[in-house]
């Protein structure tokens, strides 16, 4: 099926620089979503409380995702996608900027829920705008593209992040993703192309995703299979510096091969998932509850704990394939479905740290997050193969 999300003509904007300008906002929100996780321990000990209770801060962010992603999708029908994106960016800097001066754990809290709300519209809008630019037989690369720009932000900006975390104080890191988000808005204004929105576009035919089964069951097998990777990731640099017994600078390292695996994930896996969206989805979902279930046994030790950090990136790439099937099963309704998309996937990022914040406050330690993480990763993959088999089910 064709997706023609922008309804002008074609213009000479080359879809290789629009695809960059979407990217450098993609690197913005992954370095805000991936770094807090990462500097976990210092804001936690600067702001007076444990882990796990910064861990909620994590969810606040996520949550902000959930009820921003639908709520922007619905209301901002009738405008222009460059207009949005543009807006979206810019209250993402505000919101950045803010969560870099937040005063007590409670400020931080409501900032970085603020944060949260650009971040699912403005991923969905912008793997539509970039699908528009290509052949259908190549969307899933091109929505990579721009979530190369995420998972390269777990290779530079994450550790880059880290490194200030750790050198001038965790503040710089949101200010530095401040800066970014600014960056993206002037971007996309200079190289996207000024569109119109579709006269028929309303709020009330967004909704009419919310109508169709195979929607709520990808974004369901997202929200409980992707779990699984942020109960591992949240906890990792606790993980390292209490069961692994590392120095403060390796953690960075690691941090660099979770984005290594990620992106080389994104940029691999796409190839497979043009060809074979659903079979490639389930081999992903697979692969992450091995590599989950592994965690416990590799995390004592360095070499292995590197090894499966990159193999849990690696996972990560199913983000990518859940966004096309999305716009497979969306119809008309292309906007809100790409953009629940990011909201299921948080929803994931607040399950996953609760449930792996609950398992070590019970006392099973650390490591214990990689069971919670390959239980969710199993569910995910129940859910996808019952989304699957409805599917091919045959019509009475």
């Amino acid at each position: 099926m064709k997706i023609e999300p922008l309804h002008a003509p074609r213009v000479a904007h080359h879809p290789a620089l629009v695809h960059f300008a979407l990217a450098v906002g993609g690197f913005a929100i992954g370095t805000t979503e991936f770094a807090t996780m990462s500097l976990l321990p210092y804001f936690a000990r600067d702001l007076g409380i444990d882990a796990p209770t910064a861990g909620n801060v994590i969810s606040a962010y996520a949550l902000g995702v959930v009820v921003g992603a639908p709520t922007i999708a619905i209301l901002a029908a009738k405008l222009s996608r460059r207009t949005l994106l543009i807006g979206l960016m810019l209250v993402f800097a505000v919101a950045n900027g803010l969560s870099g001066i937040a005063p007590n754990y409670h400020w931080m809290l409501f900032f970085r829920f603020l944060s949260g709300l650009p971040h699912g519209a403005y991923f969905g809008i912008a793997a539509l705008v970039a699908a528009s630019l290509v052949p259908p037989d190549r969307r899933t690369m091109a929505v990579s593209r721009v979530m190369l720009g995420l998972t390269i932000a777990t290779v530079v900006g994450v550790p880059l992040a880290n490194i200030l975390g750790q050198v001038v104080g965790w503040r710089w890191g949101f200010l530095l993703v401040a800066a970014l988000a600014l960056t993206t808005a002037l971007l996309v204004a200079i190289f996207a192309a000024r569109d119109v929105p579709d006269e028929a576009a309303s709020p009330l035919r967004e909704l009419g995703a919310l109508r169709r089964p195979q929607v709520w069951l990808t974004l369901a097998t997202g929200a409980v299979g992707f779990g699984g990777l942020f109960a591992v990731y949240t906890y990792l640099a606790d993980t390292m510096l209490e069961v692994t017994k590392v120095s403060p600078a390796m953690i960075p390292v690691a941090l660099v091969l979770f984005g290594t695996g990620m992106t080389a994930g994104t940029a691999l896996v796409p190839r497979f998932a043009d060809r074979a969206l659903m079979p490639t989805a389930a081999v992903l979902l697979l692969w992450s509850a091995v590599m989950l279930l592994l965690w416990p046994l590799a995390a004592p030790h360095l070499p292995t704990l590197l090894l499966a950090v990159f193999g849990i990136g690696f996972g990560g790439a199913y983000g990518v394939v859940l966004q096309t099937r999305l716009m497979d099963v969306a119809g008309d309704a292309q906007g809100l479905a790409a953009s629940l998309h990011h909201s299921a996937f948080n929803t994931a990022n607040a399950i996953g740290p609760l449930l792996g914040g609950m398992a070590i406050r019970a006392g099973f330690g650390w490591t214990s997050t990689g069971y919670v993480g390959c239980a969710l990763a199993l569910g995910g993959l129940a859910i996808w193969l019952g989304a699957w088999w409805l599917s091919h089910k045959p019509r009475t």
